[in-house]
């Protein structure tokens, strides 16, 4: 159950993905200890660089990410979380999943299908 966090700097990169429908929902970081919390609580918790903190997904909001199941790359440097999503999305800008944008033409263009009613999340 151990993971390699000696290569970047006490961090491992965690791909969030959706266990039913397979989707990505958002890449975050994870130090040993919210690591240590996901495992032992069931829900996905990260090291957040910009506030150089943990946080559980969905503290603020409601919405969890339930873990399912946890994969590792062959250097165990890398997990993919595969989560039952609690809420209508994750993304804090309104949206099902963090990566709504396509490189459309060279220009970022908004999926609106991969929205959601953010009142519903955040008042």
């Amino acid at each position: 159950m151990n993971l390699d966090f000696a290569k970047l700097d006490g961090l491992v990169p965690a791909v969030v993905q959706d266990a039913t429908s397979g989707d990505v929902l958002m890449v975050a970081f994870l130090n040993e200890e919210s690591w240590r919390m996901t495992i032992e609580t069931g829900f996905a918790t990260f090291w957040s660089r910009s506030r150089s903190k943990l946080w559980t997904k969905g503290e603020s909001s409601g919405h969890k990410l339930s873990v399912r199941e946890v994969l590792t790359d062959c250097d165990e440097d890398a997990v993919i979380l595969k989560v039952d999503v609690q809420g209508p999305g994750i993304c804090h800008e309104g949206y099902k999943s963090c990566f709504f944008k396509t490189l459309n033409e060279r220009e970022w263009e908004v999926n609106m299908s991969r929205s959601f009613n953010p009142s519903e999340v955040y008042r």
